[in-house]
């Protein structure tokens, strides 16, 4: 890395990505949240709209006259970072970077043609080195994936329907938007934690920075082990109020809940897919157009399936059972009627016969199918 600008490497060695497409490390939900975003009535419509009318060049003035720009003589550590996160994600063109005040720790990746990052003051100084550096990993998968332009769009909205809260009608219309959005915006941000992970390459770091966003610079009184327990405790826990209540305080969320982003992205550095990518399998940006959309839609539909039916949260098992309920009556129905079907077909056979005749009529009947 040395030869190319880029920052010294930390003590450990770690991967590069080239050609990396942001198919290998975007979460199924994320894709088919915005496959349904896409087909949300309107969409299309409000997303021209919005395309040619969104003060762009104001957010970029108002970013250059009001934050820090990172760059080789302001915030050189950040900088050094943003350009090792680029170069390990093989991210051809450094998206600018700005630092701004803020007490809350946050960072964003906004832009409609060209993505901007910023990060917040009270986040540079909550962060250590490594766990900074997948926080500026996580941003750049945001600039990878294309995630910008529908953020930008989502601020926008919810500005807007905060001024035309007066005006039933309106206010729902963006609001139905805004909803859907928001939905779209908290899958990404598990797909972005992925990307973070595969540029610091350290589990551990990205654990400790997701811990802090929820308790603090306080690591010596929290544990990971005990937070993604909570996160299990979380899941499975409770009644079927507790369920809809889970529903109705992430809706006006973006982001996931600290403790479940947590456990979701310890779960995909211990599987297959991750392995696999350090292995250096992963799916390149120039097979993108060769992509087919329906099988993205069918692994997305696979994925949700596979995460009912080993939900723990007792909504989701209730409706896994009820699905379950609902296969096993089916399959006893056709049995049934399988049954009636080869008794009918074999009017001389003695219908009084014990239940071995019957299987053996109903096993006569399907071998002459």
């Amino acid at each position: 890395m040395t030869e190319t600008g880029f920052e010294k490497a930390p003590a450990r060695d770690r991967r590069r990505f080239p050609g990396i497409s942001s198919r290998a490390y975007e979460h199924p939900a994320d894709r088919s949240a915005l496959v349904a975003l896409r087909k949300l009535s309107g969409f299309d419509t409000v997303f021209k709209a919005l395309s040619g009318l969104l003060p762009e060049r104001s957010l970029r003035l108002l970013f250059l006259s009001d934050s820090v720009r990172v760059g080789e003589t302001q915030f050189p550590h950040l900088y050094a970072m943003l350009r090792d996160a680029c170069y390990i994600l093989d991210l051809e063109k450094v998206p600018q970077m700005y630092v701004q005040q803020d007490p809350r720790p946050n960072a964003m990746c906004i832009g409609l043609d060209e993505p901007i990052i910023v990060v917040t003051t009270s986040l540079v100084e909550l962060l250590d080195e490594e766990e900074m550096r997948a926080v500026v990993g996580h941003e750049v998968g945001h600039a990878l994936s294309g995630h910008s332009v529908y953020r930008t769009i989502l601020l926008f909205l919810t500005n807007l329907a905060l001024k035309v809260a007066w005006i039933p009608l309106g206010n729902v219309a963006i609001m139905t938007i805004v909803t859907a959005l928001r939905e779209w915006f908290r899958k990404s941000e598990l797909s972005a934690d992925r990307a973070g992970l595969l540029v610091g390459q350290d589990v551990t770091a990205s654990m400790r920075g997701l811990m802090k966003l929820a308790g603090g610079n306080h690591l010596h009184e929290m544990n990971v082990d005990a937070f993604l327990e909570q996160a299990d405790e979380y899941e499975k826990g409770g009644d079927l109020r507790d369920s809809v209540l889970k529903i109705l305080n992430m809706l006006p969320r973006t982001h996931p809940f600290t403790t479940v982003r947590a456990a979701e992205l310890k779960k995909w550095s211990e599987s297959r897919d991750y392995q696999r990518i350090m292995d250096g399998h992963y799916p390149r940006r120039d097979e993108d157009k060769d992509t087919s959309v329906t099988d993205s839609f069918r692994e997305s539909a696979a994925h949700y399936a596979d995460s009912v039916r080993t939900s723990k949260d007792p909504l989701f098992k209730l409706v896994g059972d009820i699905a379950g309920g609902a296969a096993d009556m089916g399959g006893r129905l056709r049995d049934r009627f399988t049954a009636a079907a080869g008794g009918a077909a074999a009017p001389g056979k003695d219908r009084s016969a014990d239940s071995g005749g019957s299987e053996g009529t109903a096993d006569g009947a399907t071998g002459r199918g």
